[in-house]
């Protein structure tokens, strides 16, 4: 295979702030692999504060698998997975880049949509929430406003969440979902929970630390609505963790480690009764396609990362109103813009 990769800015609308950081910039790594006249490209943002990635650390280890990946000749993703596996150990984020790029290059080689190779059909697909991220009282109320929609995902985190919801609620009759990013308490998890409900909120997602697993055995016992782990839920390996403490599961490709290991992972879920849910990060259309060829998998997706860039670098799913049009192309679908 021969190999490319290009960084970009990715410029938001808005300042993006969850409970523990905020930025106004998304850096990102497309890679793009290209065997037999094909290319497929993938797709890695950089988490610097909580995953600890980064792009030039990223770049440097992709240089350095340089002389592997242009030595392989790809017969399917999966065994060019785990082929790369033992090399890059828990670099999750550029296997991810890596393994988006190699499904993308399969399915055009192949000639069909990754779902049309997984023998899945589009017919029946969940509808993508709309993010709005924290911020002051009435900028948030702006967003809402700014963007309608059906489903929308409110980031919270802060001192005044349930007043946050109540104005937001005052605006819209659509259905909430509540990301609070880790940072409430069991108590304080259960106790919204009850108040929430009554708002018009679909589950929470992610109240409390990735290792507060004691608790949150107690937090599904008792909470009033459904509780989804993210930060909980990285790789295969936290699957049974997750089984006694959430009731679902929400799967990122650069968490698992690409499409690949999603797949094993939503596939394993729906056997162990999980609710299945993949979400993205503030990502280009490149990552957003490879989401949505998982989409006849899950029972809620979390893919509006593109919406919310003012510069987004390629095409790739259209969304509207919620309603996801998946394009009927080889591979994920993605297209890198001139």
């Amino acid at each position: 295979m021969q190999l490319k990769y290009y960084t970009y800015d990715l410029v938001l609308k808005h300042t993006f702030t969850i409970s523990r950081d905020s930025y106004d910039i998304q850096k990102t790594l497309i890679v793009e692999l290209g065997q037999d006249g094909f290319k497929g490209i993938g797709e890695a943002t950089e988490d610097t504060s909580y995953y600890g990635f980064s792009i030039e650390g990223m770049i440097e280890k992709l240089e350095a698998l340089r002389p592997v990946i242009e030595a392989y000749q790809l017969e399917d993703p999966e065994s060019f997975w785990d082929y790369l596996h033992p090399m890059l150990h828990d670099e999750r984020f550029l296997h991810c880049a890596i393994d988006i790029a190699a499904n993308d290059l399969y399915g055009k080689i192949e000639g069909k949509p990754l779902y049309k190779i997984w023998d899945l059909s589009m017919d029946h697909i969940p509808m993508t929430n709309f993010t709005i991220a924290i911020d002051e009282i009435d900028k948030m109320k702006e967003k809402l406003l700014e963007q309608p929609w059906p489903l929308y995902k409110i980031k919270l985190g802060t001192d005044n969440d349930i007043a946050i919801l109540r104005e937001l609620r005052k605006l819209t009759d659509a259905v909430f979902r509540i990301d609070a990013n880790t940072a409430w308490s069991a108590e304080n998890t259960v106790k919204n929970s009850a108040i929430m409900k009554d708002l018009g909120v679909e589950f929470i997602e992610q109240p409390m630390p990735y290792e507060s697993w004691t608790e949150m055995e107690w937090v599904k016992k008792h909470s009033a609505l459904p509780v989804m782990a993210d930060e909980s839920c990285r790789t295969e390996k936290d699957l049974p963790l997750c089984l006694n403490r959430f009731h679902g599961i929400n799967v990122k490709l650069v968490k698992a480690g690409g499409i690949t290991p999603a797949r094993r992972m939503l596939l394993e879920a729906k056997k162990m009764g999980f609710r299945t849910m993949v979400g993205c990060m503030t990502e280009s259309s490149v990552g957003i396609a490879a989401v949505g060829q998982l989409l006849p998998y899950l029972d809620y997706v979390d893919m509006d990362g593109a919406l919310l860039l003012k510069n987004d670098i390629a095409s790739g799913p259209i969304i509207r109103d919620g309603i996801i049009t998946i394009p009927d192309l080889p591979g994920t679908g993605a297209k890198l813009l001139e």
